[in-house]
């Protein structure tokens, strides 16, 4: 079908002798449209639409709709987004690819051609999940966790080796490379994204989809990419174009610079708490202004990266000269460069600071008012200034069930001695994670800090398990050039792995006479790392406050080993003379900083870095890879697993039914994360998961993770619902995945796992109740795959985080809302009465209607339905993304 091009939009641009077509922005002004007032995320929308119009999915309707934004107006009007590629990590990336798999098998069921299940669109795998702090300390620490590691994962990583000869378009960047994000940063991203078509170059701007929350980190290279659910990105990844409403966008107009002493992490944990106060759930968020120029692109990137902690679709900053300076830093081709400029120019997508685009909302920091600060103990926009962290802790502590008063115990290790852990004892300090750990100028600080430390004889106190793990190999390039490697060394921040580790719940185990301490006096204890997130029960099973801070604040408190002290008055310890060591004596300038980064990092050192980026180590390469097709699944594999998503389904969707006679699974409070539902984290030996693996015959010391296991979906489902931390009211007095079995006499407590299966056997439907931010979190998809597994048709929130309202319904889950100023409680609805949801069957008529009756007893309300645009209904009546999808490629 011929390009419609009904606005005049195709166009030349010619770069340094090369031609490529454009869609022209401006072309719109012979429309009566004003494209320069639109803010920069908004002008990249428009240029998706101009170039992917078909007359179907794409219309003039909605180009013009765009075109003509009103930034007053509530998100209404649906468009449909064709991101240019597909970023994905190995712990959803291992799911995506699985459930390709099986849909080739469900292809050649239907009678269809299985290799036409296939990217179209490029994808991009980074396996950095899997990496697990099993080792720290000393200089053999990386070597030994690589390999456990490959011992762990090896099935896993022979079927992603199988999937990158079996699909198009599908990259893996092996293990022990990289962090996904640091790595889309520092080199995968394009800024201006090329292809041929019809005999042409055709030049567009970058965007990308990708299966994890932190995805918009490059927002700060200006391409604009979100997190979605990994059902949605594989939709993507088959050529399905995302749905979205226009959204209101948030300008966030910058000024000023950042004091001496402060850092990057300082400012995005003040810019979370300004944005998550502000709400700005399913915004566009824009920075402009004067500020702008002042602000690094890597501390550009920690900002975009921490998007999903105050709920953004994405945080982004424009194209400027910071932009390109950073290409060139990280090696990428001056031809590439010169595009990116000449691109952005043509296109109105240049950052001009005496420009103020239309906005829907607006907010403003002055960067001299950000304080070092910290957040935590549980969620990354609680900040708390670095002064107020001491009484901060107490304040904890004293919230906490039992309210619980010191307790010391006294630890003794064979190389250490005997000495005593209470109440705010920190047992971990992980420099990790992407967010930081892209940035020079915290590195740095961490480095040279540690330096100083050791200089005037100070040491990590004993009970703390050090790490580092950076998302690149650039990271510890520059570290031994600068002569920092050392200096960590000495501190127990040996590196122990390029992955997300302790970010993600990989911390391992604690050191074990430390966990003894821990768990017999029910201490209180605390991490610290330099992440993204820090929610109840993500860290580590045993330590219940967590502390998200800058790289060389992590160093600080692994000398200080106890978070109750007041960093800015009390010393960290002693040097040789007897003296006081204060933070500040160590603490390094800007100046010496700077100085370093300079002397020390070079763009050769990242295209060295990444110039075998795709090949792998020794280990991955004499991997033994499977061949064919179609992938030859293992019955008695416990890594991967055929799915049951597409069992018996008919060529035809069946119509949907309301939900009658269904029983209340969990009744939850608010911010119910991902973390809470999703299986993450380890698996103990005596839960359903673990149970399952021993009857599989594995031990316990090779269960690994529950995220590495995301390619089974009976691990998986067992441990959907079953984080320590969840706390379901209608099993009240207990922690963990417990629920009341409504299928037995006296209705008795039991694991969640347990009852669903009950409720399965006697063909009741499950409902799940929630309070406000019901998913928010990291984008993981077995949120929602484990969900429908497990039996539940609807669940009913006050509020949604958008992915993974998206998820449910990605896996034909009901997604309801209480009406306005209501939930559960006000109701009266205890999760002890049997529910009716009339009113689903309209969708049957292609109809999405605006609420349904809910019958909870003898309660009864009208739900809103958060089926929000009519693709989202086409996916609910046919079960499902993959499932429309699938019957997309039938036809």
């Amino acid at each position: 079908m011929a390009h419609p091009n009904s606005f005049g939009a195709r166009a030349t641009l010619d770069v340094g002798g090369k031609s490529y077509r454009i869609w022209r922005l401006d072309a719109l002004k012979d429309h009566g449209f004003d494209p320069g007032r639109l803010p920069y995320g908004l002008k990249i929308l428009l240029e998706n639409l101009l170039r992917t119009e078909d007359g179907v999915a794409v219309r003039a309707d909605e180009i013009r709709a765009l075109a003509g934004w009103d930034p007053a107006a509530q998100p209404s009007r649906e468009i449909a987004f064709t991101p240019a590629r597909v970023v994905l990590q190995d712990f959803t990336g291992v799911p995506a690819l699985v459930d390709l798999a099986a849909m080739r098998d469900a292809m050649r069921a239907l009678g269809g051609q299985p290799d036409r299940i296939n990217p179209l669109a490029p994808v991009e795998l980074v396996i950095d999940h899997s990496v697990i702090v099993d080792d720290f300390g000393h200089n053999q620490s990386f070597r030994r966790n690589q390999e456990i590691e490959y011992r762990r994962n090896v099935e896993r990583y022979k079927f992603l080796r199988w999937g990158q000869t079996a699909f198009d378009n599908f990259r893996v960047v092996p293990p022990d490379t990289g962090i996904v994000h640091q790595v889309n940063l520092e080199h995968l991203a394009r800024g201006v994204f090329t292809r041929d078509a019809d005999g042409v170059t055709e030049a567009y701007p970058d965007t990308c989809v990708g299966t994890d929350s932190h995805t918009p980190m490059v927002n700060g290279l200006g391409v604009v990419a979100w997190g979605v659910g990994g059902i949605e990105a594989e939709a993507a990844m088959l050529g399905q174009p995302i749905s979205m409403l226009i959204p209101r966008v948030v300008g966030f107009k910058l000024s000023g610079a950042l004091p001496e002493g402060t850092t990057a992490t300082d400012l995005v944990l003040t810019i979370t708490d300004l944005l998550r106060k502000h709400g700005v759930v399913g915004k566009f968020v824009e920075f402009y202004g004067p500020g702008v120029a002042a602000v690094p692109l890597a501390n550009r990137a920690t900002i975009g990266n921490m998007s999903p902690e105050y709920g953004s679709t994405i945080s982004i900053f424009p194209i400027d000269e910071e932009t390109l300076a950073y290409l060139r830093f990280t090696g990428r081709p001056e031809e590439q460069v010169a595009l990116v400029e000449a691109y952005a120019k043509a296109q109105g997508l240049w950052h001009d600071p005496a420009h103020e685009p239309q906005y829907s909302e607006r907010l403003e920091l002055d960067l001299s008012t950000v304080v070092p600060s910290i957040a935590g103990p549980k969620r990354p926009q609680d900040r708390i200034p670095l002064t107020e962290a001491k009484p901060a802790l107490a304040k904890s502590l004293a919230a906490l069930p039992g309210a619980p008063q010191s307790n010391p115990a006294v630890v003794q290790l064979p190389d250490a001695g005997e000495f005593p852990i209470d109440h705010g004892a920190v047992v971990i300090a992980a420099i990790t994670s992407c967010t930081n750990t892209s940035n020079p100028a915290v590195m740095m600080a961490a480095g040279l800090l540690a330096k100083k430390a050791v200089e005037r004889g100070l040491r990590r106190k004993p009970w703390v398990k050090t790490s580092l793990a950076p998302g690149s190999r650039v990271v510890t390039d520059y570290y031994e050039k600068a002569g920092l490697t050392a200096y960590m060394d000495q501190l127990g921040f040996n590196l122990v792995g390029y992955g997300c580790t302790t970010c993600i719940g990989n911390s391992g185990p604690l050191i074990p006479e430390v966990s003894e301490a821990v768990r017999a006096n029910d201490l209180a204890v605390v991490s610290v790392l330099s992440g993204n997130r820090n929610f109840e029960g993500r860290i580590h099973a045993e330590v219940k406050l967590n502390y998200l801070m800058s790289p060389p604040l992590v160093v600080a408190y692994a000398l200080a080993g106890t978070m109750d002290i007041d960093l800015f008055n009390d010393p960290l310890g002693r040097d040789a003379e007897g003296r006081d060591v204060h933070l500040r004596d160590l603490w390094p300038s800007a100046e010496e900083i700077q100085a370093v980064i300079r002397s020390c990092i070079s763009s050769d050192m990242y295209t060295r870095g990444y110039e075998s980026v795709f090949d792998g180590g020794e280990l991955w390469r004499g991997l033994d890879t499977p061949e064919g097709s179609l992938f030859d699944w293992q019955d008695d594999s416990t890594y991967v697993r055929n799915p049951p998503y597409f069992q018996g389904m008919p060529r035809q969707p069946q119509p949907v039914s309301d939900i009658r006679g269904a029983r209340v699974l969990a009744l939850l409070g608010d911010s119910v994360t991902t973390d809470h539902i999703s299986p993450a984290g380890s698996i103990g030996k005596d839960t359903p998961a673990g149970q399952y693996l021993r009857e599989q015959g594995v031990e316990p010391q090779d269960f690994n993770s529950l995220g590495s296991r995301r390619g089974n979906h009976e691990v998986m489902i067992r441990g959907t619902f079953a984080n320590v931390r969840l706390r379901n009211q209608i099993a009240p007095g207990t922690e963990g995945g417990w629920t009341r079995d409504f299928t037995r006499d006296g209705a008795p407590v039991a694991t969640i796992f347990e009852a669903s299966q009950n409720y399965l056997k006697a063909g009741t439907p499950l409902v799940i109740l929630a309070g406000k931010e019901y998913g928010s979190g990291s984008s993981r998809d077995w949120a929602a795959k484990g969900t429908v597994l497990l039996g539940v048709r609807a669940v009913i929130a006050e509020s949604y985080e958008r992915i993974h309202r998206s998820n449910l319904i990605g896996m034909g889950v009901l997604p309801l809302q209480f009406p306005e100023g209501q939930n559960a409680a006000s109701l009266g609805i205890r999760g002890k009465e049997t529910f009716e949801i009339i009113g689903v069957e309209a969708f049957n008529g292609g109809v999405t209607p605006e609420t349904v009756r809910v019958r909870a007893g003898d309660i009864e309300f009208d739900a809103l339905v958060r089926i929000d645009t009519p693709t989202e209904a086409a996916y609910y009546r046919h079960g499902g993304i993959l499932q429309y999808a699938l019957r997309q490629l039938l036809e």
